[in-house]
């Protein structure tokens, strides 16, 4: 297939992460030393940014800081939650996207995001090809949810595991302090998908995690919640440590923590479960001390906690999306395939995921990975986890903090 020439442009969507930036390194390395890429652009906000005409000139930026984006936390360029409408419905944003793609002579898209994403990426890659605009279109996975259909995990997934089992561990001694124990009950996120509170049985296999593991994948029994909680408050002097996903809900599919706000995507506006359960607990067992912890932004952002694994295959993430592209690859997310060596080696190779597949589509985690009374992860989501999460991300201080990547976000000119 002939060469392509032309301009890329990069953009980050939805929830940040802290390698999401370390994907943005392998596409900016990547694409400024591809000969057919003649510039390189970085979205202000996403896909917010090109509708606005607002793009950064990565052209502009110093190479050394392009490799600090590697363990930067956050979405160096900005993010944002835009749904676009469909294109049969409602053509003024892409018309608008075309537009801009023509003016700044944008050849190749590459957006780095979720589901929500992945589906805005879809999107712009099937009105190109209708508009007979030609531009390869590729998606760069992003999630600490863990719940993109067809990859193995996702790049963040693995980071947000090790902060939360590692935090876990260290709330566990605090806890443990007074001669009076309490029940603890701990909110983790996760919508619609348990990964990451599934994540915390590996404190738990340490010796120092949960005692009770609640995911949405599952319907939440307050009367067996209760019961649990205080048959094994009751046998250990008062201690029990709780894991709850954000999204856990009952069986009628009422969400335990729904404010009843909805976002732009029709999502419920969730938080707050750690207190319905806690307040839940003193009203059912009020002898028992109850204290409840929301992680929150913690869980994305805690790139001093980063997996070595989670940093070089987010990078890997980006770079190979540049290498299909430039290659003729469009209208694919890159996704990852687990791989055992002959000692049993944990190991990853990239692989390709057409974006209708991959669009609006969670991965949860499956049935037989949960125990059978549905209050706890087995040895399957053990052995799954625990190699996303090895290795010390190669962390840059500077005076004793962490040193991140300043970009100067020059903006271009068509």
């Amino acid at each position: 297939m002939a060469k392509l020439k032309g301009a890329a442009v990069f953009g980050q969507s939805g929830g940040p992460t802290s390698v999401i930036n370390s994907s943005a390194a392998g596409v900016f390395l990547t694409a400024l030393k591809s000969g057919c890429i003649t510039k390189v652009y970085g979205a202000a906000n996403g896909i917010r940014g090109i509708l606005d005409g607002k793009l950064y000139d990565i052209g502009c930026e110093d190479e050394k800081e392009l490799f600090y984006l590697k363990n930067t936390p956050s979405s160096a360029l900005g993010s944002v939650r835009y749904k676009l409408a469909d294109a049969a419905e409602d053509e003024t944003d892409y018309k608008r996207l075309l537009e801009v793609f023509k003016q700044f002579n944008i050849r190749y898209f590459f957006y780095n995001g979720g589901n929500d994403s992945m589906d805005t990426c879809n999107k712009v890659s099937k009105y190109m090809q209708k508009a007979g605009y030609e531009c390869r279109v590729m998606g760069v996975p992003k999630t600490i949810d863990n719940d993109l259909y067809g990859t193995d995990h996702c790049p963040g997934f693995g980071s947000a595991a090790k902060y939360i089992a590692t935090s876990l561990m260290e709330v566990y001694q605090d806890a443990r302090v007074y001669d009076k124990g309490s029940i603890m009950v701990v909110e983790i996120m996760g919508r619609n998908a348990g990964w990451l509170t599934g994540a915390s049985a590996l404190a738990a296999m340490k010796g120092a995690g949960p005692d009770l593991i609640y995911l949405p994948e599952l319907p939440f029994d307050r009367e067996k919640f209760l019961e649990d909680a205080a048959k094994i408050a009751r046998a250990n002097n008062g201690n029990c440590m709780i894991a709850a996903s954000e999204g856990i809900k009952y069986a009628d599919g009422r969400y335990v923590a729904d404010s009843g706000k909805r976002d732009k995507f029709g999502h419920a506006q969730l938080g707050g479960v750690a207190t319905a359960l806690g307040e839940m607990l003193r009203e059912a067992i009020p002898e028992y001390r109850v204290r409840t912890i929301e992680l929150s932004l913690l869980q994305r952002c805690a790139s001093h906690c980063g997996s070595k694994t989670d940093v070089e295959e987010a990078f890997e993430a980006g770079k190979t999306a540049v290498e299909m592209a430039v290659a003729g690859k469009t209208d694919f997310c890159v996704g990852f395939e687990r791989t055992t060596g002959k000692n049993g080696e944990y190991g990853c190779e990239m692989k390709l995921i057409p974006l209708s597949e991959i669009a609006n589509t969670e991965k949860k985690v499956p049935r037989e990975w949960i125990n059978e009374e549905g209050n706890f992860v087995n040895e399957k989501f053990i052995e799954y986890a625990l190699p996303l999460i090895q290795g010390e991300a190669d962390y840059p201080r500077e005076d004793g903090l962490p040193r991140f990547a300043r970009l100067k976000k020059v903006i271009a000119e068509a």
